[in-house]
């Protein structure tokens, strides 16, 4: 098996595992957890839908699919697009994730990321970008032009 850095980060083969009810929806979903599985460089090694929630996931072709891959190694972990795609409830979900975790692999779901942006930043940048150009605040950014 490949040694995984800290941090979760690596070339760790994982499956993008997504269910909705329409079609549109499943696809958001798998690019969405595909998007985040490599942002974490981890290789995706296949991708499995279902279109029926309402179904028991034991069930359901694709994620049989997607156990199928983990359990002979073609994955180490499973990406999720939402946690609603394989569980009811947290708890439901925690208890997946701790069973797959038993057998050698990692449940996760595409999580978003912290924002890249602080309360105030924006305004905290047009100040600095004003006082650098030697503009005062309430100014205009356009110099008056004097002929």
């Amino acid at each position: 098996m490949p040694n995984t850095p800290i941090g979760g980060l690596g070339h760790v083969p994982v499956a993008v595992y997504a269910c909705a009810a329409t079609a549109p929806l499943v696809r958001e979903a798998e690019r969405h957890a595909r998007r985040y599985a490599e942002a974490r460089h981890w290789q995706v090694a296949g991708a499995w839908t279902d279109t029926d929630p309402a179904l028991p996931l034991d069930t359901r072709p694709g994620w049989s699919a997607t156990a199928a891959a983990l359990s002979t190694g073609i994955v180490r972990g499973v990406v999720v697009g939402a946690a609603s795609h394989v569980a009811a409830n947290a708890q439901q979900f925690a208890a997946l994730g701790v069973l797959i975790r038993d057998r050698g692999g990692f449940l996760t779901e595409a999580t978003p990321g912290p924002s890249h942006h602080t309360p105030g930043q924006h305004e905290r940048r047009r100040a600095l970008f004003q006082a650098s150009a030697g503009w005062t605040p309430g100014t205009c950014l356009v110099p008056r032009i004097l002929w």
